[in-house]
């Protein structure tokens, strides 16, 4: 049932926020020359797909989980895209393809081994990855892989209609921080 409010919100979403993302891909350009970042993820039942987002760090950046990367990388555009989850817009391509799903785990990279075991054994692959959830919510993320497994399969437990509006509003509204990124 949710694969259909995924279609449904995310070509809404699309089409509504065409002009904003038309502006931030523009702001992109001349921030890095290279708006759109695309990255090799984790998907469901452990299968790579393209991961598409606004580009937040410089073009030269190492590709490892944000905890890991340095605060330096991170450019004033990308900034504010993290602030206001803006860089998160273009995954609403993912979500109508059926990569992604609104509600999920975020998907991983492929060389978070000690991530990917703790989800393979919770059965958190059995889902669809998503642009949020009850992690993002809460401010969890990837450094810790343990706790972010067991918060992903608690919410897929638990995951209904009720639930999966509710991870969108308390995100749309703000709650959350994201990522960490580590300080100098």
């Amino acid at each position: 049932m949710t694969r259909v409010f995924d279609v449904v919100l995310s070509l809404a979403g699309l089409i509504i926020g065409a002009p904003v993302l038309v502006m931030l891909s523009v702001l992109g350009w001349l921030d890095t020359r290279s708006p759109l970042f695309r990255q090799e993820r984790v998907g469901r039942h452990q299968k790579p797909f393209t991961l598409v987002k606004f580009r937040t760090m410089r073009p030269d950046t190492a590709s490892v989980a944000t905890h890991l990367a340095d605060a330096s990388a991170v450019t004033r555009l990308g900034h504010f895209l993290r602030r206001t989850k803006l860089d998160e817009l273009p995954q609403l391509w993912n979500v109508l393809k059926g990569e992604m799903s609104l509600v999920g785990p975020r998907p991983c990279l492929f060389n978070q081994t000690e991530f990917i075991k703790e989800r393979a054994e919770r059965g958190v692959f059995a889902a669809r990855p998503g642009i949020t959830g009850l992690a993002q919510i809460n401010g969890i993320d990837m450094s810790t892989p343990k706790l972010l497994a067991e918060t992903d399969a608690r919410m897929l437990q638990d995951l209904g209609l009720s639930a999966y509006f509710t991870y969108i509003i308390k995100t749309v509204t703000g709650e959350g921080r994201g990522d960490r990124i580590r300080q100098e």
